[in-house]
């Protein structure tokens, strides 16, 4: 068994889908969610740490982030980490506890989230793709090799392509999903 047997391409395909709903729980819909901050790094001995590292993300208001900082030190660089994390958030320090209102979207605000969204369903797409390409080259070379006919490699085609093809329409859903959560009517 190895990555590019059936069962290998759709773990590395599921991995994919994994990352892209991670990336979209990251998109601010208009409610707070402490994943809103897994992007932000903080500049922290020397080095620069993810948010999670150095301080604990509670909600405790829906509209509100509640970043409660581990070493006094540390709250003026989480502070600016999340200001320059280009999320579109003005956090305030309140001794070792940095709230982070959540503002209302604007309409053009919502806009660049769906935009946003779509390139973050593209790059999915283009992931499972590539595993897809993987899968065929694996199959093409065994059949080249005498490990397996050529309606092997056919039925394999077949099978990773009907694969991708069920991915790749999981995506689009979820794509959809998110642009209606940014975008109610």
């Amino acid at each position: 068994m190895s990555d590019n047997d059936i069962s290998g391409l759709r773990k590395r395909m599921d991995g994919a889908l994994k990352t892209l709903a991670h990336e979209f729980s990251g998109l601010r819909t208009g409610r707070a969610s402490v994943n809103l901050l897994d992007t932000v790094t903080v500049e922290a001995y020397g080095s620069f740490l993810p948010l999670n590292q150095v301080a604990n993300i509670n909600v405790p208001e829906p509209r509100l982030l509640s970043v409660q900082v581990w070493d006094k030190g540390m709250v003026k660089a989480v502070e600016k980490a999340i200001s320059s994390a280009n999320l579109g958030l003005n956090p305030a320090a309140d001794g070792q506890t940095v709230r982070v209102p959540i503002p209302e979207l604007s309409q053009e605000r919502r806009v660049e989230l769906v935009k946003i969204a779509g390139k973050y369903a593209e790059n999915g797409k283009v992931a499972v793709r590539n595993i897809r390409r993987d899968g065929m080259e694996y199959y093409k070379k065994l059949e080249k090799d005498g490990k397996a006919s050529k309606d092997e490699h056919h039925q394999k085609s077949d099978e990773i392509q009907k694969l991708t093809d069920d991915f790749i329409k999981k995506i689009d859903e979820s794509l959809v999903a998110k642009e209606k959560e940014i975008m109610p009517s």
